[in-house]
């Protein structure tokens, strides 16, 4: 032997040792453990969620760490395609290997079986017939084929044998099975990503990553028409006609054009009594990019279009860029005038000194809601909240539970991105809305995507409008008006009867108490007011001086609203009936309120809705299936090979007959895969039959 020849022994033992791992059940198992839980991982895990919300949910450190593993988007992550593709090699292996012995067995009756092994079958019986082996063998055989099984009758010199078997295509439903899962498997890998990213590693495909317009996308971003398979998106408009889909590619995407082009002719959609769409669809004109031929269809949920090998399912719906005019209001107390920007959803417009004097902002356009149907349940029966109690406003999904629902009107959601890149999400409705007995603008804001809306409160005047509350934040910012207040309040304050000395002190000391918290109010808001007295005030005295105070506010704020309205021309209030005195201290407490959440509202403008027209699109899904007949094929085998292995018993009989004295002597022997109490019962009352089948009639 030579020293190649000994060399080359461990390495065809180690290449023997691999082949039979990859093709054994054990490692197809295994894979199918590991494939199970990463399925139970992307079933429990949200999928295709923006990273930010990941690590708000579960920190930098693991929102990372499942990052890595992929498990954002585990059904198409490479491990588990790969983990697929061993399956189908190891388990296509294995039937390879194995069915052709399975169904050399299932055909075969087995009847080289000799006599001799009678003894060794645990269920086993014997009898005598008095005739033939010739003649018992045809009795036996006769009786076995009433009974469901398949006889062959072979003669062994003098000796007869009778080879039964019934139900052998248990046998079929373990090679079913396992050819289901590898067509299952492998219409899985034909519907997943593996395509997209085989043309992208070997089709020298590349995705964009730049905003870019669909015509702008080089023929490198681009897929076939002829693209065996995909999953793709498009957001199509009202009256617009599109050829082209888009398919996400990890961080990009790539455009798939399609066999025909869509016309988004109208959408319509309807809506619960809680402001839930009900039902949506979208009527369209599908029009042939080979032949020029027209046709119209409407696609709804569930009810998608297929043609030309692709299907398009009705997703979603959102804003296919509206028209939208803003009015921009200042909250800063200064004395610019309301100004207003159009622009459609989407879009960017620049805004000068929106950030403070001299800063510019980009405003975007986020989105446009003609309806915002809230419930408003028991919103008017809270009791009127004390200054300083801040409680934002129950719209939207944090609406309490109830029955009376409300459309309170349209609203508008944008984005302000200051000159550093730092953006904050705002959400305005456009009408007031009646929340604990008071009609109150909504000014909603967030810092990232990831929150939930947080609303401001401005009280609207007797003109639904939030122009007497303007005034008197700009009263409030202006010195003079503070100094004018305090003297008002003063005055009404002194004690009568008192000395000209006397009074001219206390009118000042109240006067000057009146200014500083109005100072220190227009700063800092209640918050300010709270740090000035735990700074200035020992802790003992706090809840008295904070009551002193906050009467002090509130008296003085009351004689600025009149003040205010002096100069503005407004009616005086009067206050005639405790109704009405009651409105307008809800109105002054609630602009309380709003005054000192202003101190910390992240811009110093509100863009209010004020006009808008509309515009729906709708958003399809398209996808080319090519694995879903090889999933269907697959699961038809899976069921058929689970019915076989389950419910097919398999059983094989034999009976010999050799002559002793002037007659035969019969043994039985019968087995099955599983020995269950079914096999038990059937062979006692075979046993039974056997014992009676070769007598004569009379015999007992």
């Amino acid at each position: 032997m030579s020293d190649a020849d000994t060399l080359s022994k461990p390495s065809v033992s180690r290449w023997r040792n691999a082949f039979e791992l990859i093709s054994s059940m054990r490692f197809a198992v295994s894979l199918l453990t590991i494939i199970c839980v990463a399925s139970v991982a992307g079933t429990v895990l949200q999928q295709n969620q923006a990273l930010p919300n990941y690590i708000d949910q579960f920190g930098p450190f693991w929102a990372g760490f499942f990052e890595l593993l992929s498990l954002y988007q585990v059904y198409n992550a490479w491990w588990f395609l790969l983990i697929m593709a061993f399956l189908v090699v190891s388990t296509g292996i294995c039937v390879l290997r194995n069915a052709p012995f399975m169904l050399r067995d299932s055909m075969s009756f087995r009847d080289h079986v000799r006599e001799g092994s009678w003894r060794s079958f645990p269920h086993r019986a014997d009898t005598t017939a008095d005739m033939t082996p010739d003649a018992a063998a045809q009795r036996a055989g006769m009786w076995l084929r009433k009974r469901g099984f398949r006889v062959r009758i072979k003669q062994n010199g003098e000796s007869m044998l009778v080879a039964a078997k019934s139900g052998t295509g248990n046998r079929l439903g373990y090679i079913f099975a396992h050819v289901a899962i590898v067509v299952i498997c492998i219409g899985g890998l034909f519907d997943s990503e593996l395509p997209i990213r085989m043309q992208i590693w070997l089709g020298g495909k590349q995705p964009v990553y730049e905003n870019l317009k669909l015509s702008e996308v080089p023929s490198s971003g681009r897929l076939s028409v002829n693209n065996p398979g995909y999953r793709a998106s498009a957001l199509i408009p009202e009256g617009v006609r599109t050829n082209s889909a888009v398919v996400m590619a990890g961080e990009g995407a790539l455009v798939q054009p399609l066999p025909f082009s869509i016309l988004l002719k109208d959408f319509k959609v309807d809506y619960y009594a809680t402001g839930m769409p009900s039902d949506f669809a979208s009527d369209v004109v599908v029009t042939d990019s080979e032949t020029g031929e027209s046709f119209e269809r409407t696609i709804r949920v569930n009810e998608p279009l297929q043609y030309k090998g692709v299907t398009v399912y009705q997703s979603s719906f959102d804003d296919g860029g509206s028209a939208v005019t803003v009015t921009g209001y200042g909250l800063d107390g200064a004395s610019s005038e309301p100004f207003k920007l159009s622009g459609t959803v989407g879009s960017t417009v620049q805004v000068d000194n929106a950030g403070g004097e001299g800063r510019h902002v980009a405003l975007r356009f986020s989105a446009l809601r003609p309806i915002n149907v809230e419930d408003l349940t028991d919103a008017g029966a809270a009791a009127p909240k004390a200054f300083g109690e801040h409680v934002a406003a129950v719209t939207g999904s944090a609406a309490r539970e109830g029955k009376q629902f409300q459309n309170v009107g349209p609203s508008v959601e944008y984005q302000l991105t200051d000159a550093s890149g730092q953006a904050t999400d705002f959400h305005n409705y456009m009408l007031p809305v009646m929340l604990d007995g008071a009609s109150v603008f909504l000014l909603g804001t967030r810092p990232n995507p990831s929150e939930s809306f947080r609303y401001l409160r401005i009280p609207a005047d007797d003109a639904n409008s939030m122009n007497e509350f303007l005034l008197l934040r700009r009263a409030l910012a202006d010195p003079a008006l503070r100094g004018e207040a305090a003297r008002r309040f003063a005055a009404r304050n002194t004690a009568m009867g008192a000395s000209t000395q006397v009074a001219e002190q206390a009118a000042r000391a109240i006067e000057d108490s009146a200014l500083r918290a109005l100072d220190v109010f227009n700063e800092g808001g209640l918050v300010g007011i709270t740090e000035f007295l735990e700074s200035n005030v020992p802790k003992e005295e706090l809840p008295r001086a904070a009551e002193v105070v906050i009467r002090l506010l509130g008296g003085t704020m009351g004689d600025l609203r009149i003040l205010t309205r002096e100069r503005a021309g407004m009616a005086p209030l009067t206050g005639e009936t405790p109704e009405q005195m009651a409105r307008d201290d809800n109105w002054l407490r609630l602009s309380l309120a709003a005054l000192s959440d202003l101190t910390v509202y992240p811009a110093p403008v509100a863009f209010m809705l004020s006009d808008f027209t509309h515009v729906e699109a709708s958003i399809f899904q398209m996808s080319r299936s090519p694995g879903k007949y090889a999933v269907y094929f697959g699961c038809l085998l899976l069921v058929l090979g689970v019915f076989s292995m389950f419910y097919v018993r398999e059983r094989r009989l034999w009976v010999w007959l050799r002559p002793e004295g002037e007659g035969t002597r019969a043994l039985m022997a019968m087995t099955a895969q599983r020995r269950t109490l079914d096999f038990n019962r059937d062979f006692e009352q075979l046993s039974e039959q056997f014992g009676r089948l070769f007598r004569k009639r009379g015999d007992h």
